[in-house]
């Protein structure tokens, strides 16, 4: 039986990660509830009440993730130089005030794509530091006595939390839709302030790093470090092309939905909280599957299977569409649970302490910054192609492309695991501590 880079992962071990692991479990638990709600809220509200256009959607969209190229390059050097607490928490409060704005304008009547486009944009800015910081704090929140599948076991509970609001937090949010509108919004705002909570209940952690050489250097070291370690470039690769398709499958779904299958909100979102079985599962067997074929392995095969299955939307509306969604998205956030769980640990084995604010600052840069373009492109084909198909078929050919697209991550994946055999077998450290 293969095992995780690290050493296996035995039974025996403490399955306590500490307190200050479980703060940041349960803020981040709290706080994915909470961006579930915006994340479903937003779109509907502009289909809804705002009545926008597919490339409207597409726009707002890519402002979700517009931070990531903009931001991304300075994030992990600012995070290395800041107080790391401090930094989370104020990102939190950022992203409360960018919250709160929208309800408030859709109750003054003021409520717009460009204010909408400006509030999702800050939220994503902030998100961006946030994503930094929080990567190095889970490491250091865990007990090093764990080692290796301390780390696998930490990012399995996440996942888990990630997943079952991926994919509960729809009908909780089509539920506050229902009863509260655009004032559903409040519950993400009011995450965030349980989120800030418990970060201020944890001793600091990590330290200011000062250097002499320019904000460039660092980042720079950071997309080098990334590069030339042979398993991250293969994780690199894999997630670029992944994050080309993926979004353009995400950004188009509620389109589809509403519009081309004429499904209603509260129906919408109790089927994507259908597939929260299928996630979870993922986030509890993907440690086990990881052990027994290796994580890079798995990262691969999850990766190639993840996408196979979103084709699966196809079938809709030739079968009920309800059970289609959700079956589809109960397989594609099984297989979504498996790439992050190992995807994380991967990339941890191959960061210096020193150097992982930048390194993950650089890896996010790389891997998201596509996602803005994809998403655009999503709301634009589907824009596009309406004309002359109708926006089912154009909603479904440009699922498919992206899906497609995105299947394609496997090719760069399926080359971890042996770069991650011969890595173990080299008494040397990691190579990109000495990048």
């Amino acid at each position: 039986m293969s095992t995780a880079p690290g050493g296996p992962i035995t039974a025996d071990q403490p399955r306590s990660l500490g307190r200050r692991f479980n703060l940041i479990w349960t803020g981040q638990s709290v706080s994915m509830v909470g961006d579930k709600v915006t994340i479903f809220v937003v779109p509907t509200l502009m289909i809804f009440a705002l009545h926008a256009s597919a490339l409207e959607v597409g726009v707002v969209s890519m402002a979700q993730y517009l931070g990531i190229p903009l931001l991304g390059p300075v994030a992990g050097v600012l995070v290395d130089r800041w107080d790391k607490r401090r930094t989370l928490i104020g990102c939190d409060l950022v992203r409360l005030v960018a919250v709160v704005v929208i309800p408030v304008a859709y109750w003054l009547d003021v409520l717009s794509t460009p204010l909408l486009f400006v509030c999702v944009a800050a939220i994503s800015g902030a998100t961006i530091f946030f994503t930094v910081g929080y990567l190095v704090a889970v490491p250091a929140a865990v007990d090093p006595a764990l080692e290796k599948a301390g780390l696998v076991r930490a990012y399995s509970r996440l996942e888990g939390s990630r997943t079952v609001a991926e994919v509960g937090g729809p009908s909780i949010a089509a539920g506050l839709y229902g009863a509260l509108g655009a004032f559903a919004l409040l519950i993400d705002a009011a995450s965030y302030v349980v989120s800030a909570w418990c970060f201020r209940q944890m001793p600091p952690w990590g330290v200011r790093t000062e250097h002499r050489g320019s904000i460039w250097d660092r980042l720079s070291l950071g997309f080098r470090l990334n590069w030339a370690d042979p398993v991250l470039r293969r994780v690199v690769l894999a997630a670029v092309t992944l994050n080309s398709g993926g979004p353009i499958f995400v950004t188009v779904l509620p389109i589809l939905a509403y519009r081309g299958l004429g499904l209603s909100a509260g129906v919408f979102g109790l089927a994507m909280s259908g597939a929260a079985l299928g996630g979870v599962l993922g986030a509890v067997l993907a440690p086990r599957i990881g052990a027994r074929l290796g994580l890079g392995r798995t990262l691969a095969l999850a990766l190639l299977a993840h996408n196979l299955v979103g084709l699966g939307i196809l079938a809709a509306p030739t079968l009920p569409a309800a059970p289609v969604i959700g079956l589809t998205m109960g397989c594609y956030g099984f297989f979504m649970a498996c790439i992050n769980v190992c995807s994380a640990p991967i990339r941890q084995s191959r960061m210096s302490a020193e150097n992982q604010g930048i390194m993950h600052a650089a890896f996010r840069t790389a891997t998201w910054g596509v996602i803005p373009l994809a998403a655009l492109v999503g709301g634009a084909a589907v824009s596009l192609l309406s004309p002359h198909v109708g926006v089912l078929d154009a909603a479904r050919i440009t699922m498919a492309g992206g899906t497609l697209l995105a299947a394609l991550s496997f090719v760069s994946a399926v080359r971890v695991q042996p770069a991650l055999d011969r890595a173990a077998s080299q008494p040397a450290t990691p190579a990109v501590a000495a990048a």
